[in-house]
Parts: structure tokens; sequence; C-alpha cells
């Protein structure tokens, strides 16, 4: 018999998307690998960091392919699949795409965990992808040393909807969906420290399905999307740049917060991987001189779960993001433009 509840985030190492490998690692890792521009048909693959990778079936007709898997990031177990899942679903709306089938990626410490929390947890990522509207299909379980839930999720696109991170362009906006700050209070929950409410204003943006961006993805002013995960803000808006050959620049006073995100930041509530994000990717970041470090931790906090980044013609910024928070993400705000350049970031 336990003698007091589990806490599954005692049980791993790290949490959500900041259990993801620090960019640079990442960039190193897979600098050896093949290149796939050999496959005429897979439109999307690794060159340029992009959500999913997307093969062209026919003239109508694209298959998108994703994976996403991690650590607790909450202690509840239907909270932690119905994050998992949900995080694991956006990649393929982040690609303009409609998900159709998951399989379920499986390890958990069989010693350490009852069956019935192993259960729960299941039972969340099934009710988000029942949320979705696709089925749990199938899927692959381990014994392992730490908990890890996810998805391999499968979507359709027509290739006139699909959006990379690679296409923004010269001149566009930038529309962020979400508020920043999922890695910041999960530092919060490991030392018992969230506020009142914080806890369920974090669980209903991790839960929220980026389904708008099958949406946007029809609209020919949208030009490139990605969603904002475990690299945080800076992190993935720097893989648009890269991948565009552009500039970015982020205005810092626009970029939405959850509601105690500035408050924890300055009490020193950040995760190892915001350090780890950071000395990544910082030197091709450019930072006003006087920017306090508890907002730079802001800009690179790793989401779960996150936003979408959305680049979009200039003209047509304040229409799409009226649309997008007329469907249920009240927190989006323009955060920035894209501009000529060479993969850099400015903050302002």
């Amino acid at each position: 018999m336990l003698d007091r509840p589990i806490r599954l985030t005692e049980l791993a190492h790290g949490g959500g998307c900041g259990c993801k490998l620090a960019p640079a690692i990442l960039r190193d890792l897979l600098s050896e690998q093949p290149s796939t521009g050999v496959f005429r048909q897979l439109l999307v693959g690794a060159e340029t960091a992009d959500d999913a990778a997307v093969w062209q079936i026919d003239d109508n007709t694209c298959i998108i392919v994703t994976t996403d898997f991690f650590m607790p990031i909450v202690d509840d177990p239907h909270d932690f699949g119905r994050i998992a899942a949900t995080n694991a679903i956006s990649d393929v709306y982040a690609m303009g795409g409609r998900p159709i089938l998951a399989l379920a990626i499986v390890g958990m410490p069989i010693n350490k965990l009852p069956p019935d929390v192993i259960r729960k947890i299941l039972a969340g990522g099934a009710a988000a992808c029942a949320e979705a509207r696709i089925p749990v299909a199938g899927g692959h379980s381990i014994d392992a040393q730490e908990p890890i839930y996810g998805l391999a999720v499968v979507g359709l696109a027509h290739p006139a909807n699909v959006r990379r991170n690679a296409d923004a362009r010269p001149g566009d906006v930038l529309i962020l969906t979400k508020g920043l700050g999922i890695g910041i209070y999960s530092a919060a929950i490991k030392r018992s420290a969230l506020p009142d409410g914080a806890y369920e204003e974090m669980i209903a943006s991790t839960t929220l399905l980026n389904r708008i961006g099958q949406n946007l993805a029809a609209d020919a002013d949208v030009h490139a999307m990605t969603d904002v995960t475990g690299f945080g803000l800076l992190g993935h808006a720097l893989e648009v740049a890269r991948a565009s050959r552009a500039d970015i620049s982020i205005e810092i006073k626009n970029v939405p917060l959850l509601s105690h995100a500035g408050d924890l930041a300055q009490q020193g509530m950040v995760t190892g991987a915001s350090t780890r994000n950071w000395a990544s990717y910082g030197d091709d970041v450019r930072l006003p001189p006087a920017l306090p470090l508890w907002q730079r931790h802001l800009l690179t906090d790793p989401q779960t779960s996150g936003g979408l980044l959305v680049a979009c013609a200039g003209a047509s910024a304040e229409r799409l993001l009226s649309d997008i928070q007329s469907v249920g993400f009240p927190s989006a705000r323009i955060v920035g433009a894209v501009h000529a350049g060479d993969g850099h970031i400015d903050i302002r």
C-alpha cells in the first residue's frame, strides 16, 4: 500500500515539452542524417525543423505524420494524458491538416504505478482524441523507468493547404494564439507554489486543441505556421526565421502571458529547459540592453501544447486575429513581424 498519493512529476526528471533535447544538441545529432531530397513526394521532411512530415499522395491529397511524447507535466493522470494527446495532435493542425487517427506511445514504470493510474492516463489521451474526433487505433507500450505517454498522429490535407514554417515573407505579421508560461507553471507545481486558480488556467490552455490551424491554412493570406512548444517562443520563431531566410522582430510588450507567469518568473520559477534553450540559440537573438532576465525566461520558456505562431499578410492580420479570438483563443495577439534578413530574432 502507498502511504501517500502518487505524484507523477516526482517519477520523472523532466516534464512536458521541457523534456525535449536542446535545439543545439538536436541539430548536431541530425547533422549527418541522409538527405530526404531524393523523395519527390516528400513535401516536408526534417530539413527545416518543421512540425510534421508531409507526403503527397496525389494532386488533391497529402498525408501528414507526426509523433510526440513526454514525461508528466502535472500530477493528475487523466490531465497528463489529455495534455500529451492534445500536444501531439497539434502538429497536424500546425501543418494545416485534419487529423484522422492516432497510435498511443506508452512507457510506464509498472513496478511504481498502479494499473488504475495508467488506465487514467490512457483515458485522458482517448478523451482528447475523442474531442478531435479521431480514434486511438492502436499503439505500443514498454516497461520504462519513468512514465512516458504520447501519440503518433496521422492527418490529411490538400497540397495547397499545407503550411510550413519555411514560407514566411518579409512584410508578414506574426500572431501567437495562446499565452506563454506553461513551463513556469510546471516549475511552480513541482515546488507546490502555484497560485489558486492557476492550475485550471494551465489545463484550459494545454487541452485546447489547435484546430484553428486547419481553418487558417485554407486562407491564402496565411503563409507559414508552427506551434510553440519545447524550444519556447524564441526557439520556434527562430526556426521560422532560419527556414524562411528572414529576420523576425518580436514586440515583448505584446506577447500574451498566462495570468501569473510574469510574477512567477520574477520569483525564479523557471525550468532548466529555459536556460538550455537560451544556450542553444541565444547567439542569434538580439535583446534590448536592459531586458530583465525574467523576461528573457518568458521568451525561452518551454511550452507544452502551446499555441500556433502564424505568419500572415500584414493587411489581413487584424481580420485573422479577430477570427482566431472569436473561436476560443481570446489571448491571441499580434506579437511581431517578418523582415528581410538571414535568420535572426530582434526583441523590441
